[in-house]
């Protein structure tokens, strides 16, 4: 018999919560948890001990848009962009996006349309200057608001 290791309290709280869902909630934790492992979370974030701080870049590294991104790729794609912008401070935002595609059935390109949107102006305020970044879908004349796509 393989011997098998005690789980902890926390694994023990998940298990029975997992247990307690229908199969489509239990699908959206797990999804939720995936984004979580993936960098959702602020794990990377400056002030967290032993997270790796680089030098912030002083311009957007524009990385193209794949054609068949998901919502969680193009988190990760958008923090390679903007690697000088807080993961923290943005997580409530990034997290509500992610929660209208998973929870609500909203279609990916749109929200990665948003998240885009999100990057872009959160750097524009940040740092005072336009992203540059094709991606962003901002109209030069549009305000940081702006969607070029509806103007």
């Amino acid at each position: 018999m393989i011997p098998m290791e005690r789980a902890s309290a926390h694994e023990r709280r998940m298990l029975k919560i997992l247990r307690a869902l229908n199969a489509q909630d239990r699908a959206t934790l797990i999804a939720f948890g995936e984004f979580l492992l993936a960098g959702g979370a602020s794990l990377d974030a400056p002030g967290i001990e032993g997270a790796p701080v680089a030098a912030a870049p002083s311009a957007p590294r524009h990385e193209p848009r794949p054609p068949a991104e998901r919502p969680i790729a193009a988190i990760k794609r958008l923090r390679r962009v903007y690697p000088m912008l807080d993961p923290g401070e943005m997580l409530p935002e990034t997290s509500a996006l992610m929660a209208a595609h998973v929870l609500q059935g909203r279609d990916a390109g749109e929200v990665i349309d948003e998240l885009e949107v999100l990057f872009a102006t959160r750097y524009e305020s940040r740092y005072g200057e336009r992203a540059g970044a094709p991606e962003a879908g901002l109209d030069s004349d549009a305000g940081p608001d702006q969607d070029a796509r509806s103007l």
